[in-house]
């Protein structure tokens, strides 16, 4: 039975990167998990991750809006809400697409913490976007009003941007492997996990930071030996040129190609940046792996290389 580790990108769970309320929301997931529960049903051993970034700077933001009435909880600690809440969706939304196929699946999420190193010099180069898409004239006015730090994301828009540090270790991995070898669907690392750091005691500590998804997704797929890892994302391949008039889409790519990519700069940081260095990182840790990229609509077509970029 291949294991196969499948990051859903939050921006995936938008529409037209606007925040979708809660019932749309669990429209998106269900649409979403019925192409992961055929998965499921074909006999692969699924676990499923997440990102968070427009649903993590919504709550912060509404945090923010209501300081007056109610405490504002700590970044780390809208990381972990993020996590709850879509990991409460998610698992129902698997629940769902099981029931209709038959299956007896029993998916469960774990509210996950990654450790990360406090020194990380990303700490002092805020790039991972959050949040809604703004217009420049919005953007300037929230970094004059709010302090924040904003960059344009890809053409799509402007967006908020916080630190993103390397994840170094997934805390509850043990945890994970229990559930997997019980037989549930395992769905963590929500949002890349809440970032902590061990202090002089051991301890753990919550730190200001939303770690990459995708890069705490493929370190998921390391420690867990994983064959496939596929990342679901807004857009259905890879592509050079992007929103160029000569955008080139790639079906599949070798690693040589992609870090030639990389170097003319291909690739948007805080997007699709990091899910091909993650690609890179998974495929050449162990020969035979492979790494799919794709919408959440193709993912059993790209799974079946009729969709999406394969990188090898």
């Amino acid at each position: 039975m291949e294991t196969i580790v499948i990051a859903l990108g939050g921006n995936a769970l938008t529409i037209g990167g606007k925040l979708a309320d809660a019932a749309t929301q669990l429209d998106i997931i269900d649409n979403t998990s019925l192409e992961v529960a055929d998965i499921i049903v074909q006999g692969y051993k699924v676990v499923m991750t997440h990102g968070n970034g427009p649903q993590v700077g919504g709550i912060v933001l509404q945090n923010e809006n209501s300081a007056a009435l109610t405490p504002a909880m700590p970044f780390d600690v809208c990381g972990a809400m993020s996590q709850g809440m879509l990991g409460y969706h998610m698992t129902q939304g698997l629940q769902r697409a099981l029931r209709l196929k038959n299956h007896q699946g029993s998916p469960v999420a774990v509210v996950t913490q990654v450790r990360v190193d406090p020194e990380d010099p990303k700490f002092q180069n805020p790039s991972k976007p959050i949040g809604a898409f703004y217009s420049e004239e919005e953007a300037k006015k929230l970094m004059e009003e709010k302090g924040y730090a904003m960059k344009e994301d890809a053409g799509r828009g402007w967006r908020r941007v916080v630190a993103s540090p390397m994840p170094v270790e997934i805390i509850e991995l043990n945890a994970i492997k229990d559930l997997m070898e019980a037989g549930h669907t395992v769905i963590a690392v929500g949002g890349g996990g809440v970032p902590v750091y061990r202090d002089k005691d051991g301890d753990l500590n919550g730190i200001a930071a939303v770690i990459d998804k995708d890069l705490a997704s493929e370190r998921l797929a390391q420690d867990l030996d994983a064959d496939i890892f596929m990342m679901l994302t807004a857009v259905e391949k890879c592509y050079i040129n992007f929103n160029k008039p000569d955008q080139k889409a790639l079906d599949s790519l070798t690693t040589a190609e992609a870090k030639e990519y990389i170097a003319q700069g291909q690739f948007a940081a805080g997007s699709m940046l990091p899910k091909v260095e993650a690609a890179i990182r998974f495929v050449e840790a162990r020969p035979g792996r492979k790494v799919v990229i794709t919408t959440p609509e193709k993912a059993g077509a790209a799974l079946r290389g009729e969709a999406g970029t394969v990188i090898l």
